[in-house]
């Protein structure tokens, strides 16, 4: 039996998503017993990079003007310089990660993944990390960045970079598992 067992898990991710942080949560995911569904801004494929090169198409579920955080158990936001970029500059993406802190659903992120978090303000008096050209955002949002391998902040977790992922999945998978969180 997974931790994931009839969980189902939205991974929030458009074209430049870097790929092993698409990949590894959703297979841990999937090994946990969970299932992962790809949620982006438009139908049919993403394209993802293997940092600067291309890699593989993965096949969108559903869109994001189609998905309800009320769908879901978790959310993932993977990282790559394109990806939230792109998503932040979505307001249907926006509202889509804010619903699931408005609710204290488990939100993970990886890499550049937080400036989607920035853009939906919602790093405001809470603890992330993020790849360190993301630092400043993070800041100026109100957040506290440290420079840790895993944090977890009441239901989000996030990490640095792909060397950081094995951590990651697991707290990410843990998070999960327990649910709804309830501020302190």
């Amino acid at each position: 039996m997974g931790k994931l067992d009839g969980k189902k898990v939205a991974f929030l991710a458009t074209n430049g998503v870097e790929q092993v942080e698409l990949t590894e949560p959703w297979k841990k995911v999937e090994e946990e017993g969970g299932t992962p569904e790809l949620v982006s801004l438009e139908s049919g494929e993403i394209q993802a990079f293997e940092h600067l090169d291309h890699g593989a198409k993965f096949e969108v579920d559903r869109t994001v003007q189609e998905a309800s955080e009320s769908d879901y158990d978790g959310l993932v936001l993977p990282g790559g310089v394109a990806n939230p970029d792109f998503l932040r500059g979505d307001e249907d993406a926006v509202a889509f990660v804010k619903s699931f802190f408005d609710v204290n659903k488990p939100v993970a992120v990886i890499c550049h993944g937080p400036w989607t978090l920035v853009e939906a303000d919602v790093v405001r008096d809470r603890k992330i990390t993020s790849w360190p050209t993301v630092r400043t955002d993070i800041k100026n949002a109100g957040g506290n960045w440290v420079d840790e391998e895993v944090v977890v902040d009441n239901g989000l977790v996030s990490s640095r970079k792909p060397d950081d992922l094995p951590a990651f999945c697991d707290k990410m998978a843990e998070e999960i598992c327990e649910g709804i969180h309830t501020t302190a």
